[in-house]
């Protein structure tokens, strides 16, 4: 039923896909060298001994993508392509900056301080820790797939990966490293000379081009062929039956209603909604949970977040915004009693759900089973 609908929402863009089709194949297809078998080993032309992928071919692991996902879906810009050798050191380049504590203030923090490939490219914290231990108010989201997404940061502050990339390095809470101070140190550094030669053709460091290599990197990170992908495949051994029933509740519209928001080939509808997360203190809810209204200055959009992917929900504990909820049981409870119902502006769609416990694990099942195969991403040793 899902995959039905994905089907019939593919062939509703097909035309605008169509057109812009060649784009994203051209300006998408070239880590393949860097990359095998999802394991980015980097070095060189290609660090695992396979050929850096050809001009227009497209980067691994998007040149074939995990089962379940979809192509017609990706999110890349015209003016940063993932293809050719180009876009493979982009990628290198890009995995260096990510994990490379020395874009922070003190050394300590980097991307991957709160984005961890080992915690499901999260934190398994309910907010981020920068420098000095400050801590944010909002939980890190995973950067697992996305290729798919457009806006990023919970608020969609961001239009792009190219536009957060740098915000968390500026940030005071979080690296707290001026921009030009960032491009100083690493101008500095000698390693990063041929990186940035191989990725732009010369050794030069810019805030646009550091962008674009951080957010190239992070577009290669996807998740796919998990139970579900096989269930909907043909195999129907690969869910349980727990998941099974789950899976039914997730798409009844009149039970679970979970597939309103949390739709396609990665589980969200990539909008932004008020689920009354921070309405149990009105006093407080307006300032500390403005979401999506801060950046639009909507007063209707205050408590409005944006709606997750799934894919491998169950890695990226806690959950919310702000990390309130401890596991996917109390994640789904929260739902169950449709939220905070006295918050202002709570989506219509948020309503108390006729579940019971059964279904409530079942549910969880399912969700356990949109776990798949993630990118394999190695960390790099720090060049010098």
């Amino acid at each position: 039923m899902l995959r039905l609908r994905q089907i019939e929402n593919v062939l509703a863009r097909k035309g605008k896909h169509m057109r812009r089709i060649a784009t994203y194949v051209m300006g998408i297809v070239a880590v393949a060298g860097l990359w095998s078998c999802g394991r980015f080993d980097g070095g060189g032309s290609g660090g695992d001994g396979t050929a850096v992928p050809a001009e227009g071919e497209r980067v691994a692991p998007l040149a074939k993508l995990p089962l379940g996902l979809d192509e017609f879906e990706f999110k890349i810009p015209a003016d940063n392509p993932l293809t050719g050798a180009k876009g493979a050191a982009k990628v290198e380049l890009g995995r260096h900056l990510y994990f490379d504590k020395r874009l922070s203030r003190d050394n300590t923090v980097s991307c991957a301080s709160c984005h961890d490939p080992s915690k499901g490219w999260s934190n398994a914290a309910a907010v981020a820790t920068g420098v000095d231990g400050q801590q944010g108010g909002r939980s890190s989201p995973t950067i697992i797939n996305r290729v798919f997404s457009e806006a990023q940061f919970w608020d969609g502050r961001a239009a792009s990966l190219e536009a957060q990339a740098l915000g968390p390095i500026a940030n005071p809470i979080e690296m707290d490293l001026k921009i030009e101070d960032a491009v100083e140190r690493l101008t500095a550094i000698a390693g990063y000379k041929p990186l940035f030669t191989s990725a732009y053709g010369d050794d030069a460091v810019t805030p646009d081009r550091m962008a674009k290599a951080i957010a190239s990197f992070e577009r290669t990170v996807v998740s796919g062929n998990s139970p579900y992908d096989k269930f909907q495949a043909g195999d129907k051994s690969a869910m349980s039956a727990l998941a099974q029933r789950g899976m039914a509740i997730f798409l009844d519209n009149n039970k679970g209603r979970c597939s309103i928001c949390h739709a396609g080939s990665n589980f969200t509808d990539e909008k932004y909604h008020n689920i009354g997360v921070g309405g149990d203190n009105l006093a407080t809810f307006a300032t500390g949970h403005a979401g999506r209204g801060a950046v639009t200055k909507n007063p209707a959009e205050i408590g409005a977040y944006k709606t997750p992917t799934l894919r491998n929900i169950a890695d990226t504990a806690p959950y919310m915004h702000d990390g309130s909820e401890a596991t996917l049981q109390a994640t789904v409870e929260f739902y169950a009693k449709g939220g905070h119902p006295n918050t202002p502006n709570l989506d219509k769609e948020m309503r108390k759900l006729d579940l019971t416990d059964q279904d409530k694990k079942d549910l969880v099942e399912f969700m356990k089973a949109l776990s798949g195969d993630v990118t394999q991403v190695v960390a790099p040793t720090p060049v010098q």
